[in-house]
């Protein structure tokens, strides 16, 4: 074999080995492109797991939130509600509502509380119970006992006067911890007024049973003495006219009075007809002007105030108020009177500007017999009175050092709506 020849097995050996070398090489380079794009495709199959993973989850946690979200509103428009509806209930009750926090600082009042102690709310919320309230509702508060039922008397910062009933008690919480305090009260003086006037009227009517056969056992012995009398002024000296004359005088007074007790005791059956109220007021005006001396009568009455009632008696329970408001101002002074309209009733107020009735017998004045006057018998308010109940009505009074005002009621019973 020549050198030629073995040039050419060399060079196709060497060929051979390069293609083989070229072809593992290959190989592995594939083999590891192949490894290398499996891993790629599992780190890809893995991120998008992972990816889908996380976008699922926070898919999840927004309609989570969304849910909570409408929870949320539902639980506050049921609290919003609920607390309108509390807010309502409160508002709506008739009677006074307060609640104070630990220290006695208002932090809610309902319109009715209001209205009795005739504050505004800006007045009232944030004060202190001292602030607002005057003695002894304000000690009641301090005192921060608990209260079912009590009554007193109370007079507003206005000078109002009121009978309030109350109740006091510890505001709780829903643990139940105490978070403050709350008052609840009611203005009982339309009550107490009319409890008073049923019972005045139950003990004059017992009174004025009694006091009519005492007043005709009384009047028999009178008319016998006043004839005697008669009898022995003819028969006496001149010195002793002027006791006789005395004894006569009297008598006469005595007399005047007993007429007096039997008007008080007799039944006040009164006959109703129809009144023109302007009309009957100017005639007792009228009349009580002659007497009136130094004395300015301003009246506030419109026409075709039309009621049921007895003319006589109503023109005696007037002109006995107009007299007494005369005698209340001896140096002069004014009377006025008004009339206005609530709803059903119709109110008449008869004020002078007299020198006042004591605080410590207004409740006795009604009474029979009782009379601060020298020479009064202290039956002429005690038939008014009677009068007034007559006709199912009711009287009041209101005084001060600067004067007093009577003020009667008459209710729709008496009311005259149809004019023709």
């Amino acid at each position: 074999m020549d050198f030629q020849h073995i040039q050419i097995v060399l060079f196709t050996t060497f060929g051979l080995i390069l293609v083989l070398i070229v072809y593992f090489v290959m190989r592995q380079i594939l083999s590891y492109q192949r490894k290398r794009d499996e891993q790629e495709h599992r780190e890809r199959t893995q991120v998008t797991f992972v990816v889908d993973t996380f976008h699922d989850l926070m898919s999840k946690l927004k309609e989570k939130e969304r849910e909570l979200e409408a929870l949320r509103s539902r639980a506050e428009e049921r609290a919003s509600s609920v607390e309108l509806y509390n807010e309502n209930i409160i508002q709506s009750v008739p009677s006074g509502v307060v609640s104070f926090d630990q220290d006695l600082r208002i932090t809610r009042i309902n319109h009715a509380a209001l209205a009795i102690l005739g504050l505004s709310e800006a007045e009232t919320i944030g004060k202190t119970s001292a602030e607002i309230f005057q003695s002894p509702i304000r000690e009641m508060i301090a005192d921060r006992k608990v209260l079912e039922r009590a009554e007193t008397a109370y007079t507003c910062g206005s000078g109002k006067r009121l009978w309030i009933g109350l109740a006091l008690s510890p505001l709780k919480d829903s643990v139940p911890s105490v978070i403050g305090h709350l008052l609840v009260f009611t203005d009982l003086t339309e009550l107490k007024a009319f409890q008073s006037q049923k019972e005045l009227r139950d003990r004059l009517s017992t009174l004025g049973e009694m006091s009519a056969g005492i007043a005709h056992e009384l009047r028999n012995p009178m008319a016998v003495i006043s004839g005697y009398t008669r009898i022995l002024s003819k028969k006496v000296d001149d010195p002793l006219r002027p006791a006789v004359a005395a004894i006569n005088k009297e008598i006469m007074v005595m007399d005047r009075i007993i007429g007096d007790f039997l008007t008080f005791a007799r039944p006040a059956d009164p006959v109703f007809g129809k009144i023109d109220l302007a009309d009957l007021l100017k005639s007792c005006v009228e009349t009580i002007e002659e007497s009136a001396q130094n004395i300015r009568i301003l009246m506030d009455a419109p026409a075709e105030i039309m009621i049921r009632a007895d003319e006589v008696f109503m023109r005696q329970a007037i002109s006995n108020l107009l007299q007494n408001a005369v005698e209340a101002m001896p140096e002069g002074g004014e009377i006025n009177i008004s009339c206005a309209v609530e709803g059903d009733k119709r109110l008449l107020t008869l004020a002078d500007t007299g020198h006042g009735i004591p605080e410590n017998i207004r409740d006795k004045i009604f009474l029979p017999f009782y009379t601060t006057k020298e020479h009064g018998t202290g039956l002429g308010l005690a038939i008014v009175h009677k009068i007034i109940v007559s006709h199912n009505g009711a009287i009041s009074v209101d005084s001060s050092p600067q004067g007093t005002a009577f003020t009667i009621v008459f209710p729709k019973e008496v009311v005259v709506n149809n004019l023709s």
